[in-house]
Formats: C-alpha cells, sequence, structure tokens
C-alpha cells in the first residue's frame, strides 16, 4: 500500500521531441497526452535598407537564435523571449554602417507581424495582460492589451544616449513598430531606476510577461474576449 501511494505522489514529464507529445510518468505507469499545438509564424521582410527573417513560437521554450548586428539589441531580444517563454528566431541584414535606426524598426515591424500571424483569430486567449517587474533599483510596468487596435503609452527616460551599441532613443521606435503591426495596445512606464541598462532590461522582460499572460490560452474563455466578437 505505502509502495502504490509513493506510486501515485511520484509524477513527473518526460517530452518526447519526436512524437511531439508529453509523456506522464507516474511511478511505473506510462500515459501519453498530446502537446499543445504550436502558434507559429515566419516574417520576411526586404527593403532597400533592410533583410529580415523573425520565426516566433509562442508556445515554446524561452529560446533566442540569431543575431541583429546590434549585440545590446540581441540582449534585450533574449530576455523578451526567455520571460515571455517565447521561441524566437532571427536573421539580420541591414545598413548599420548608416546607423541602427532602419534595423531596429524593422525588426521590430517583423515581431508584430509575427505576433499577428501566430496568435491567429485570438479565440480563447485571455487577451489581457500586466507586469510590475523590479531589476535591482528599477521598477517598470507593462500592461498589454491584444484589442486589435495599436496605441502606445511610452513614459521611460533613460539618463543616456545608448546603450552599449543601441541609442536608447530606439527603443521607443522599436515598440513603436511592435505596436503599430501587431495591433497591441501597450502601456510601459517607468517608476524607479537610475541604471540604464537596469531599465531597458526590465522592460523587455516585463513586456516579454505581458505578452505571455496576454496571448495565453484560457480555457474558461469561449471564442473572441471581446462582446464585438472581433480584435
Amino acid at each position: 500500500m505505502r509502495g502504490l501511494l509513493h506510486c501515485v505522489r511520484e509524477i513527473r514529464e518526460v517530452r518526447d521531441e519526436g512524437k511531439g507529445k508529453v509523456t506522464k510518468k507516474r511511478g511505473d505507469i506510462l500515459m501519453e497526452q498530446p502537446r499543445q499545438d504550436g502558434r507559429r509564424a515566419v516574417v520576411t521582410r526586404k527593403t532597400a535598407e533592410t533583410e529580415i527573417k523573425v520565426e516566433l513560437n509562442l508556445e515554446g521554450q524561452g529560446s533566442f537564435k540569431g543575431k541583429s548586428g546590434i549585440p545590446f539589441l540581441d540582449h534585450l531580444l533574449a530576455q523578451f523571449a526567455k520571460h515571455g517563454l517565447f521561441d524566437l528566431g532571427l536573421k539580420v541584414h541591414g545598413d548599420l554602417e548608416v546607423d541602427s535606426h532602419h534595423t531596429v524598426e524593422d525588426i521590430g515591424i517583423c515581431l508584430g507581424q509575427a505576433l499577428v500571424q501566430a496568435l491567429g483569430t485570438k479565440e480563447g486567449i485571455n487577451r489581457y495582460g500586466s507586469t510590475l517587474l523590479p531589476m535591482d533599483e528599477a521598477l517598470i510596468l507593462v500592461a498589454v492589451d491584444l484589442s486589435g487596435r495599436p496605441y502606445l503609452a511610452y513614459e521611460v527616460d533613460i539618463m543616456v544616449e545608448r546603450l552599449g551599441d543601441l541609442e536608447a532613443e530606439l527603443l521607443e521606435e522599436f515598440l513603436r513598430a511592435l505596436v503599430n503591426h501587431g495591433g497591441i495596445t501597450l502601456h510601459v512606464k517607468k517608476l524607479a531606476g537610475r541604471n540604464a541598462h537596469h531599465v531597458a532590461e526590465a522592460l523587455f522582460k516585463a513586456l516579454g510577461r505581458a505578452l505571455r499572460q496576454a496571448a495565453s490560452r484560457d480555457p474558461g474563455v469561449v471564442g473572441i474576449p471581446s462582446t464585438k466578437g472581433v480584435l
């Protein structure tokens, strides 16, 4: 009897990537369940200034692969993916010999478009997400509505001109491109913070967590989470 109770208590998951299933092991009993269907998108964009490919999986493991040519932006995107549990792939060729503006903005455009594609009809999603995230002395508030109505409220003052190799003002440009092409209502507010690196990193971590919450499926939500019937 004790052995049976121990068997019932001992529950663990083993992922079988080859079969795309989650296997729950309860003692010596194996139970196979289908994995949740991934919501994925691939977006490519080519202009006279940049050539970009973004791959997004909303139900990933939090991995970021690729390089933008701007290492500090890569650092921020890795934080976004990690804390949003998104898998994000990036291939970029940009006119960095001019400056970073076109590359940063176009990555935001592609990520917004990928988000729209991956969300699909938006049936069953939470729609809303918010995060209050600290990083040492920095404290950032991010609130998201996957409304289909682009709007950015950006109240973040960064007291330096550059964050490594990234112009600080381009953070807002990235978010504006993401919002406009992702159909997102986004509020970002710095409540505290003196260290520019901490502020920027906390912002992208909070953005990932808020978007994860908004994009997640809720079994209690039937259809589109709007009285209009469309988002």
